[in-house]
């Protein structure tokens, strides 16, 4: 889902790093062997990306565990067995860096002593993270690892304190190919992919094993990159159906803006990367017309799901302005720690872990979830189109 999630280190150089830094930057296991447990209050980290290049979708995160954090102690806690404890949050910025992340993992483990984080937000800082939260055997939820490897170990065991509260990316991918093959009816395509991140060359990779029409062209661009004119021109001699781009609003807002300048009219499909309102800013609203994107939240599940429509009035009261998908899957994320508490009746790590793992038709603003073996959710997948720079229509994929 993150951009950032480019360059992969391997998992052992990763952990060589982590072991290498001074003081608090290893985890150190408690005495008992039980992780951590609450005090007066139930501590939940925050490892997040607050700033470097990553900033934007970690403060958005960061707003929506703030609300469902808000909302919990407003409300006098989160019952544990016949008490109610207040969550006191410690929020720590890892500055969109790997080893940082694994640092403020020890931190929020050891010094800390949260029983429970959410974060990181991407896929390569979460990866640097799992060795000190094993060792501390305190479980993280991540809003938007997307990567399918995330919450697996290499020889295919689940990681036993990580989950997830997004897609992983071939979900997308293949819910794409069914949407433009069913709904779309597109029999040839062009694929233009983002080959400067794993989230762009995976997505493309579901699609491809999954769509039955013929792709006409493939081709690729790179995070940064500005015109796509040349690209786009080599299209137009196409008998193309639909073109199937997945990507971030960065580089898609300008994709869409040339592809339709040049008279290219056809339907533009792309992944979560593009669920923003910076794209038709970038596009410009009279380009962004017969555009799809595969998302885990839908400004239109209000009209259909009560606890998303009442999240939706409150961040829109609170921050001022419409719920992005990134804080919606935040909000998911906290409430299912607190899911898991209660199930357990306990806030020890441990029972935590046990509680995430046993999460069966939990009722979220992202719809409702079920974790499977893997550690990742089971739930619907919503597919937006935007006309006129704004979502007109959403659609469910099972």
């Amino acid at each position: 889902m993150i951009k950032w999630q480019k360059n992969m280190v391997k998992i052992g150089a990763l952990a060589t790093i982590v072991l290498a830094l001074a003081g608090c930057s290893t985890a150190k296991s408690n005495g008992s062997g039980q992780g951590n447990n609450p005090g007066k209050t139930i501590k939940i980290g925050v490892n997040m990306e607050l700033s470097g290049s990553a900033a934007g979708y970690g403060q958005q995160q960061k707003q929506g565990i703030q609300l469902a954090v808000n909302k919990i102690n407003k409300a006098g806690g989160i019952k544990v067995g016949n008490t109610k404890k207040k969550i006191q949050l410690v929020v720590r910025d890892n500055k969109t860096s790997n080893t940082t992340a694994a640092s403020v993992a020890a931190q929020l483990v050891n010094n800390d002593k949260v029983v429970a984080v959410v974060g990181p937000a991407a896929t390569n800082a979460g990866t640097a993270s799992i060795p000190n939260m094993t060792k501390a055997q305190v479980p993280s939820v991540s809003p938007s690892a997307t990567d399918p490897g995330y919450t697996l170990q290499k020889n295919g065991a689940v990681q036993k304190y990580i989950f997830r509260a997004c897609f992983q990316n071939n979900f997308q991918g293949s819910s794409a190919a069914k949407f433009m093959t069913s709904n779309l009816k597109a029999k040839n395509v062009a694929i233009l992919t983002d080959n400067s991140s794993d989230y762009g060359t995976g997505l493309t990779k579901a699609f491809k094993q999954t769509y039955t029409g013929k792709v006409a062209s493939s081709q690729t661009f790179q995070e940064g990159d500005k015109d796509f004119n040349a690209i786009l021109t080599s299209l137009k001699h196409k008998k193309i159906d639909a073109i199937y781009a997945p990507g971030y609003y960065s580089e898609l807002g300008l994709i869409i803006k040339q592809a339709r300048q040049a008279g290219i009219n056809v339907p533009i499909v792309g992944s979560d990367g593009m669920a923003d309102a910076k794209l038709a800013k970038i596009a410009g609203n009279s380009n962004t017309n017969n555009v799809y994107y595969t998302t885990p939240f839908s400004t239109k599940a209000g009209e259909t799901n009560t606890l998303a429509a009442a999240f939706l009035k409150t961040y829109q009261a609170k921050y001022h302005t419409t719920a992005p998908t990134f804080s919606a899957l935040a909000y998911d994320s906290v409430y299912m720690i607190k899911s898991a508490i209660e199930s357990e009746k306990s806030a020890n790590s441990v029972k935590i872990t046990a509680g995430l793992a046993k999460i069966t038709d939990f009722k979220g603003v992202t719809g409702t979830i079920t974790m499977n073996k893997n550690h990742n959710p089971e739930k619907s997948m919503t597919i937006e189109k935007l006309t006129d720079g704004t979502v007109s229509q959403a659609y469910t994929v099972k």
